[in-house]
């Protein structure tokens, strides 16, 4: 896996873990007790935008480690796609 193809693949599974992540110990205005005016009940109380980013970032790095490795031992390759059709034949 090259430097850049490596990167791509973080960058995209980083964003998909984020969806993930954004919900991890979030307490709603209505559960602390505090509602701002103007705002939605379901408002995070207190956003906490570094921790999430840390958290995110982690769980992104095991993520994208578990991929570097399927990539790097070929465990789903296409030279298992390629005998796998040869037998079908």
């Amino acid at each position: 896996m090259s430097i850049l193809f490596g990167i791509a693949i973080f960058f995209v599974v980083w964003w998909i873990v984020l969806f993930a992540v954004l919900p991890f110990g979030v307490r709603t205005q209505f559960e602390a007790g505090d509602v701002v005016p103007g705002t939605p009940s379901s408002a995070p109380a207190r956003f906490r935008i570094w921790r999430l980013i840390l958290i995110n970032t982690l769980v992104a790095g095991v993520v994208f480690g578990l991929i570097w490795l399927i990539i790097t031992y070929d465990v789903f390759g296409i030279g298992a796609i390629e005998e796998s059709v040869r037998n079908i034949r």
